[in-house]
């Protein structure tokens, strides 16, 4: 009996350690193989949108599925879970789109942390939230409007001792870290020379 809670406690604390590693790989896929329920809760939007393309994408914690496209300036990107249940809607923004005391917050943690930081990729996120629906959620996205529950995506890379390392992090709409996670380029096992 101590063994099996020994090996649950090791087993546990290595799923823990490796979520907080992203090891992803995206593959571009066919509008056909894109969940039609999510292709319809999108369609609309998509309208008068260019670059339209569809992935499947595969990380270390999950399998999800994304459209990406340009609608007027912005670069969009909607997720869905692997069942076709939106997750959420980002989209490229600049430094000077956050709002100052957010990107001063923003700015703090990553100074305090991490040495000689350079921000690649800024994102606006909107989740989708438990209490509001999910074409509310699409609607405030693509209002692009600032709300409590926006967060920001930052992807960032940071001089280690053994060089640099790319990280990816979320903070809430007030700064706050939520969650932060190294970041590995996908593999090229598969290309033969």
């Amino acid at each position: 009996m101590r063994f099996k809670y020994i090996f649950f406690l090791l087993f546990g604390f290595a799923q823990i350690t490796y979520a907080q590693n992203k090891y992803e790989r995206e593959s571009r896929i066919d509008k056909d193989d894109f969940p039609s329920s999510s292709f319809v809760l999108i369609e609309d939007y998509l309208e008068d949108a260019k670059r339209i393309r569809f992935y499947q994408e595969t990380d270390s914690i999950k399998k999800s599925y994304e459209a990406k496209f340009k609608k007027g300036r912005l670069h969009y990107s909607v997720e869905f879970n692997e069942n076709g249940k939106l997750e959420d809607v980002e989209f490229k923004i600049k430094e000077r789109d956050i709002p100052n005391d957010t990107w001063s917050t923003i700015q703090f943690y990553l100074n305090e942390n991490h040495a000689k930081c350079r921000v690649k990729k800024i994102q606006q996120q909107y989740p989708v939230q438990k209490e509001q629906s999910v074409e509310k959620t699409l609607h405030n996205a693509f209002q692009n409007l600032i709300l409590p529950e926006v967060n920001y995506e930052l992807v960032f890379s940071a001089k280690e001792s053994n060089g640099f390392q790319e990280y990816e992090a979320l903070f809430d709409s007030e700064g706050q870290l939520i969650r932060i996670r190294k970041s590995f380029p996908p593999s090229y096992d598969h290309v033969l020379y």
